[in-house]
């Protein structure tokens, strides 16, 4: 399998899909009015989570520029 196809069709949409998953949990925990700590820790990894998203994206762009 190609590095592109693999990381367009894999790698792109499991990160994509953490990040979305991550602001769903937190968007509930703050809609039932839990824990602000664990609202707190949630957005932590959610910003985190997003930044390597955002490395994936940018990774596939090039290496689609590449080929």
């Amino acid at each position: 399998m190609e590095l592109v196809t693999i990381a367009k069709f894999i790698v792109l949409p499991i990160a994509l899909g953490a990040v979305a998953l991550v602001l769903v949990l937190g968007l509930a925990n703050m809609a039932r009015g839990g824990s602000p700590l664990v609202s707190q820790k949630l957005m932590q990894w959610r910003v985190l989570l997003q930044a390597v998203a955002l490395c994936f994206v940018l990774l596939t762009i090039v290496l689609m520029n590449q080929s």
